[in-house]
């Protein structure tokens, strides 16, 4: 068994606007993130639903370890991922069930970094994030998450 903690939590209303940070927000099962721009295209059209993109998580000890090793001003919400965790194993969560406060989610698959994320930032982002770049979860059981949220689990 394992503890981290939600750092920061953040939604993005339209594809390549600035993600915008929140204190906390509501999760639903096969929607996402309310207020996401993946939210709302499955609300338009359920048949857009990919449940590897109702939520995206990233490690702050990976923002710190790109600015640091790479001495990029890379910003929480920079790397357009939904939530940032502290002490969380994101990358051994592929298949695995966990919680954040009181959210059960299922990680799908690791978020590796793509084109579109370097042209929003920086092109020198893509070989920093490579396996590094977060998670990729679907919700199982919804809920509110807030900043300060513990997140725990299993890894088998």
């Amino acid at each position: 068994m394992w503890k981290g903690e939600l750092v920061a939590v953040f939604i993005g209303s339209s594809f390549g606007e600035k993600m915008v940070e929140k204190s906390e927000v509501k999760a639903v099962p096969g929607k996402g993130l309310e207020g996401d721009r993946f939210f709302q295209r499955v609300e338009l059209d359920p048949k857009q639903h990919d449940p590897s993109r109702e939520v995206t998580l990233i490690e702050i000890e990976a923002i710190n370890a790109i600015k640091r090793e790479h001495n990029i001003d890379f910003g929480l919400g920079d790397s357009r991922r939904n939530i940032v965790t502290r002490g969380v194993p994101l990358n051994h969560l592929v298949d695995q069930e966990f919680k954040v406060g009181e959210v059960l989610m299922l990680g799908i698959r690791l978020c590796e970094p793509c084109s579109h994320l370097a042209n929003l930032t920086y092109k020198e982002i893509l070989p920093a994030l490579i396996h590094r770049g977060g998670l990729r979860a679907q919700i199982i059981s919804g809920g509110v998450l807030r900043v300060g949220d513990t997140i725990e689990g299993n890894i088998y």
